[in-house]
Parts: C-alpha cells; sequence; structure tokens
C-alpha cells in the first residue's frame, strides 16, 4: 500500500531521501547522526511500507524548499571539496587533485608519488624495478593506468607478473607502506639524479597538449613552432595524424593505401565510424567490393572499441608508412602531416 506523508512529517519525509540514496550514500549520511535521531529516522524508515511517487515528489520539494532558503555557506569551501575528495580518491590522489584545483590550499610540496607522475615512465621502471613486487604494485596503483602499464612493461620480465598478482589482491594500503614508498622513491630519486636524467615530457607530450586543445590551436601552433623548430613541428604533424586526417585522401591516394590494409583490419576500422565517414574508402573501391564490405561491416556485430582503436591504429601507421617511403603524400606542401 502507498505510503501518504503529512505535510508536517518532516522525519518521515527525511526518511523518504535517505531511502533514496545509495547505500555508500545512505550509510555516510547516518554516520553523522545522534544516538537519537537515528532511532526516530530508523523507526520511520521501517514505517514507511510501499514509497509512492507521491511520497517522493513530496519529500523532494521539501528539500528543495528548505536548501533554497538555506543556501551553502562559503566559508572552508575548499575543506569541504578536499573531504569528498579524500573520501573519494583516497589522501595521496586528493592531495595532488587540490594542488590542481586550488594551489593555495596545497597543504605541503610535491611529495615523491606525486612526481613520480611527471616522469618518464622507463625511469620510474628503472627506479623500483629490484624492489619487492608489493612496493612495485603499490607504486603503480598511484600512477595513472597508462603510465602504470608501461612502468610494467618496463620490468624485467620475471617480476612483471607477480606485480601484476599482487596489484589484483592488494586491498587495503596501509598509511604506513605509502610512508615507506615514499622514502623509497625519494633516496632513489636523490641517488640517481646527476647520472640518470628525470625525463620529463616529450613530442608525444607536447602533441597531447594540442591534441586536447581546439582544432584552431593546431592549425595556429604547428606554423609558429615551425619556425622555431622545423624538426620538431615535423614530429608533432607526426604523433597528430589521426584516423580522420584519412577522409581527405584523393581517392587514388587512398586505393593505393587500402592495398596495403588487410580486410579484417579494415572492417573493424570502419565499424567503428558513421556510415557517412566511411564514403572516402568506398569512393577508391569498385562499387562490387564496396558493396561487399559494407555488407561485411552490417554482419560483423558489435566490436569492441578497443578493436576498433586498434585498427584504426594499425591504419594509420601503414599511412604514415607509405608516406615517409614516399609511395603516397598527405597534406600538401609545407602542410604535409608526415
Amino acid at each position: 500500500m502507498t505510503a501518504t506523508i503529512p505535510t508536517t512529517a518532516d522525519p518521515q519525509r527525511a526518511a523518504v531521501l535517505v531511502m533514496l540514496l545509495a547505500e555508500e550514500d545512505a550509510t555516510g549520511l547516518l554516520s553523522r547522526l545522534s544516538p537519537e535521531e537515528l532511532q526516530v529516522l530508523g523507526a520511520k524508515m521501517c514505517e514507511l511500507g510501499e514509497i509512492g511517487p507521491e511520497a517522493i515528489a513530496d519529500a523532494i520539494a521539501c528539500f528543495a524548499e528548505r536548501a533554497d532558503q538555506a543556501g551553502l555557506p562559503a566559508a572552508n569551501r575548499a575543506g569541504d571539496v578536499r573531504r569528498l575528495m579524500t573520501g573519494a580518491v583516497g589522501e595521496l590522489k586528493a592531495d595532488n587533485l587540490m594542488r590542481r584545483i586550488a594551489p593555495e590550499e596545497a597543504r605541503k610540496p610535491a611529495t615523491a608519488l606525486e612526481l613520480a607522475r611527471w616522469l618518464d615512465p622507463g625511469v620510474i621502471a628503472s627506479l623500483v624495478a629490484d624492489e619487492h613486487p608489493q612496493a612495485i604494485a603499490v607504486l603503480l596503483l598511484q600512477l595513472e593506468p597508462q603510465t602504470a602499464a608501461q612502468v610494467l612493461a618496463g620490468l624485467p620480465e620475471e617480476v612483471q607478473a607477480p606485480v601484476v598478482q599482487r596489484v589484483a589482491r592488494l586491498g587495503p594500503i596501509a598509511p604506513e607502506a605509502l610512508r615507506v614508498l615514499e622514502e623509497l622513491l625519494s633516496a632513489r630519486i636523490e641517488r640517481t639524479h646527476g647520472r640518470m636524467p628525470l625525463t620529463m615530457g616529450g613530442v608525444r607530450e607536447a602533441a597531447e597538449l594540442i591534441n586536447n586543445g581546439a582544432r584552431a590551436l593546431e592549425k595556429r601552433m604547428l606554423p609558429e613552432i615551425g619556425k622555431i623548430d622545423k624538426k620538431l613541428a615535423k614530429e608533432l604533424e607526426s604523433e597528430l595524424f589521426k584516423f580522420e586526417h584519412l577522409y581527405a585522401l584523393d581517392p587514388k591516394t587512398m586505393g593505393q593505401l587500402l592495398r596495403e590494409i588487410e580486410s579484417e583490419t579494415l572492417i573493424d576500422a570502419l565499424k567503428g565510424i558513421p556510415a557517412e565517414e566511411r564514403e572516402p574508402f568506398f569512393a577508391a573501391m569498385s562499387t562490387r567490393a564496396a558493396d561487399g564490405v559494407r555488407d561485411e561491416i552490417e554482419a560483423r556485430g558489435r566490436v569492441r572499441k578497443a578493436d576498433v582503436l586498434a585498427a584504426q591504429q594499425a591504419i594509420v601507421a601503414i599511412a604514415k608508412r607509405l608516406a615517409a617511403e614516399g609511395a603516397i603524400v598527405i597534406g600538401d606542401g609545407e602542410d604535409e602531416y608526415v
């Protein structure tokens, strides 16, 4: 039977709102109440029975009215955000995020773990290669997934499997373990600094900066960089070259490229783009061949996004190779991509 909540029954409205929350959110909220408040609220939650849409709408409307009247104070907003971040991702990552969001609120200088996020993966691997797999696993979990994967690949082969096993089975990390890892990294960085470069940045990182900006940034930036360092501009163009750039190829050039591509690779690559964007590829084929590829794409069913990206990257790699060999030209004149 649907519960009908009287307009004066605030504890009942509160009970409805708590029941609407995700379990972890509800437990976090309840943990802040006094024993007396918990008793009242718990009793109302048990009494509610089936909660109908009218009860939900009434509870939300009352909450919205109260919130509209009360507002949220600005005092210590950064502290509030820090607490939420810490609860979500842990103290270490929260400190790093807050340093970016509100630098003036940073509690302490960057730690060795935070510095590691900016080091070349090969350097990180060399710093910890002879450490216990447990310590390496803890470190990898503090890094971005792509960086962690590159560090793992740079470790000795006999260490890689034990490290992955510990990553999978690690569970909660005690603060003491992070402190030990901090001390280890600090000592290693201090000992190796001066004879082993701590590589930061690079062509790929610079290309990512441009890629993440507007398209106009690329068009303006590359000519400017070319005036300063022509070789670097060419390297950046190579990193910036994407599958979408192939859409601009003329049919003759596209035909040369298609002759180098395996049918399965082409189908996976085209499966991941809209039908209209496939036309430059079909325009370089005979009508019969294009119809055959269309049929195979339709028959393929669902394809994982990772497989689509891998196929597209393989085709881009072939295009770069052909351009480097002079077999095809991508772009024109000063604006060649490779």
